[in-house]
């Protein structure tokens, strides 16, 4: 796997206003400061274990430097003390020489002038006094230096003085770690408990065959939750079916446009787009979603119910999933994730899949209306998912969606969802919006399929 080591390209620190963010759920402008680019492969998951491995490398180096200054400090020491002690010996001898020389002096003048004895034999006794007490200072000192070694300092700067310091292995660690996603966003699909397989048929369905956006309609916009607001995700969504889905789509726009879907099924279905993260591509990107886009090798939109369905209203919007679950909770999280292979497991992480296995995300709609609206506030209220198997009290049940979208993906813990920059590319982000633009009469043909138990 290609890898760019490029420290010097790393992401800064994503400025932004949260409350501005325009999320699913929420409505109302937006404002957002820009960060320096990244690079895509610069931060993959774990790198910032590299970068923690760097750093105590660093620690290390700098650990045996200092050893080596205290190791020099002490042998200096050492050789100062050899030195005064020698010192100390050499004054001792000198001292013993002027004290015979004394001696023989004295007597010799004791011999030639006996009356002048007293006052020489004092005056010698007051020089070996004056000699004895230079003598045992002296050997004081040299002793002292033996038993207590003068400490001198041993710290040495880390930094030169006045200096700023170059850019770390922690730095680096901690931009990656503002990036995300991590390796415990990640999981092996074989240790997730198997289940029922999500995937199991329905008595009738409906699939709305629109390809998998290979005209590469994208842009980061929703109509649906920022209305007018350019980049009002703050993610790249991929496209299919109405062809002028964008900011400023509106029922009358999207019903004059033409269609990736057949039969005339003018509806746009969107969702953030999943990249490729050991590409350095798209690293301008203010909102740090960089990669190359992974297109979906197949892009199912299916219909389907377990009983009886109503018709869906035309311009009926909605979405499904939480954008900001990360921040916000599971309360409407609706992500789910596995590998070709292994549907009966399913996991809110990204599915490690094994060689010849192919990553899958399932995207599930509401499928009971309120009868009335086609929207509403918070874009949930008008239509709700089941409860016990069947729609609350003043609901009908109209065809469920369900998105099922197959990636081949690298190995390893190479690709992450785009998201809004808090999210940090969590998983459990995964959304979808819909709004329907079917003719009646396709609608009605989409009932009949499910109420009659056919697979069309």
């Amino acid at each position: 796997m290609r890898r760019s080591n490029r420290a010097t390209a790393v992401i800064s620190t994503l400025a932004f206003v949260a409350g501005g963010l325009v999320a699913v759920g929420t409505t109302g402008a937006v404002t957002v400061v820009g960060a320096a680019p990244a690079l895509a492969d610069h931060c993959l998951p774990g790198d910032h274990n590299a970068a923690e491995q760097n750093q105590q490398n660093q620690q290390d180096q700098r650990n045996r430097q200092q050893q080596q200054q205290n190791n020099q400090n002490q042998q200096d020491q050492q050789d100062q003390q050899s030195q005064q002690g020698q010192q100390g010996q050499d004054g001792q001898q000198d001292q013993q020489n002027q004290q015979d020389q004394q001696g023989q002096d004295g007597q010799q003048n004791q011999q030639d002038q006996q009356g002048q004895d007293g006052q020489q034999n004092q005056q010698d006794q007051q020089g070996q006094q004056g000699q004895q007490n230079q003598q045992d200072q002296q050997g004081q000192q040299g002793q002292q230096g033996q038993a207590d070694p003068i400490q001198e300092p041993t710290d040495e700067p880390t930094e030169e003085p006045g200096g700023s310091p170059s850019p770390t292995a922690t730095q680096e660690q901690n931009e990656c770690a503002d990036l995300g996603p991590f390796p415990e966003d990640f999981i092996d699909i074989r240790r997730v408990p198997p289940g029922g397989d999500v995937l199991g048929r329905s008595r009738g369905s409906f699939i709305s065959r629109c390809g998998t956006n290979a005209n590469g309609h994208n842009n980061p916009d929703n109509f649906i939750v920022a209305p007018g607001v350019r980049n009002g995700a703050h993610h790249l969504h991929d496209y299919v079916g109405n062809l002028s889905t964008d900011a400023f789509s509106t029922d009358e726009s999207l019903a004059a446009a033409g269609t990736t879907c057949r039969l005339g099924d003018k509806s746009t279905y969107f969702w953030p787009v999943l990249r490729d993260r050991r590409v350095d591509d798209n690293i301008g990107d203010p909102d740090g979603n960089v990669g190359r886009v992974l297109r979906p090798r197949q892009a199912i939109m299916l219909f389907r119910g377990s009983g009886r369905v109503t018709a869906m209203p035309r311009f009926l919007r909605m979405i499904t999933g939480d954008a900001k679950a990360a921040t916000n909770g599971g309360a409407n999280a609706n992500a789910k994730w596995t590998c070709t292979g292994f549907t009966n497991r399913i996991t809110t992480k990204y599915p490690l899949c094994p060689r010849g296995s192919q990553v899958v995300r399932i995207l599930d709609f509401p499928s009971c209306w309120d009868g009335r609206n086609t929207d509403s506030a918070n874009h949930r209220t008008h239509v709700v998912f089941p409860q016990g198997g069947s729609c609350p009290q003043g609901f009908r049940a109209i065809p469920q969606l369900r998105m099922i979208l197959t990636y081949s993906v690298a190995p390893g813990l190479s690709y992450a969802l785009d998201a809004f920059p808090e999210q940090k590319h969590n998983p459990i982000t995964d959304h979808a919006d819909f709004a329907n633009v079917m003719p009646d009469r396709l609608m009605n043909f989409v009932v009949s399929c499910i109420n009659r138990g056919r697979r069309c």
